[in-house]
């Protein structure tokens, strides 16, 4: 892997318009190269401005295969969802079929629903372990990227594609997550993160440090991309940078 590529910007305006221009021109070289582009989404507010920004985008949506990363184990409806949150910035406003989306069904129990989540990725995708074009991921103030946290055990798992995931210490403890694997496959991670609380985090992701989840994003065959307002990059940069 070739070192992450940082992009510092102004604000949040800024950084959603940056990141919708950067999964524009992946999902659409991806296409022409393969007639298919696959991207695995996020939640969190970050990625819900950018996901508005992208839906005006000319990004080729009938070749796209939608996948997400993690889900809370609550219904679709449900504010906390993931796929609501898609689904309501952007899904509900580009032209794809239901075949398209691939939504991990948090309203079911989670191994079940991981084991679905991990076959469907298995039916659209090639490869034991398959190749993304795209990982959108955020980053949590303690580190954590899809739900992977420090010190989990998921973060040892390496023959899933997806996994349960219990942290009793949160407001949605059960949850689903993509593994490391995965990720560190993609042929591009995208990482987006505007708030000063995780300029620590994102400063120590950027050094490598593998005490975090993040600091272990190294794709194998791919790229790394962290796209930051200048706010939480600032735990990163160097004076007078």
């Amino acid at each position: 892997m070739s070192d992450p590529e940082v992009i510092v910007v102004a604000d949040r305006e800024a950084l959603a318009d940056t990141g919708a221009a950067l999964i524009e021109r992946i999902l659409i070289e991806a296409a022409k190269s393969a007639e298919l582009a696959s991207v695995a989404l996020a939640g969190g507010t970050t990625p819900e401005v950018t996901y508005r920004h992208l839906a005006s985008r000319p990004v080729p949506w009938r070749c796209l295969q939608v996948f997400f990363g993690d889900e809370r184990c609550v219904p679709p409806e449900d504010e906390a969802s993931n796929y609501h949150l898609a689904e309501r910035a952007i899904l509900d406003r580009i032209p794809l079929r239901p075949r398209q989306v691939h939504r991990i069904r948090g309203e079911i129990e989670p191994a079940r629903a991981a084991v679905e989540a991990e076959a469907a990725m298995h039916d659209h995708l090639t490869g034991r372990l398959p190749a993304l074009d795209l990982v959108l991921l955020g980053i949590g103030a303690d580190g954590h990227v899809a739900s992977l946290f420090p010190d989990s055990p998921e973060l040892a798992i390496e023959d899933r594609l997806y996994v349960p995931v219990h942290r009793p210490d949160l407001p949605h403890p059960h949850r689903v997550s993509v593994t490391l694997p995965v990720i560190n496959a993609a042929k591009h991670v995208l990482v987006m993160a505007a708030d000063e609380e995780k300029a620590p985090a994102v400063a120590k992701a950027l050094a490598g440090d593998s005490s975090i989840p993040a600091g272990r994003l190294a794709p194998t065959d791919g790229d790394l991309t962290w796209v930051l307002t200048a706010a939480a990059a600032s735990g990163a940069l160097k004076p007078g940078t």
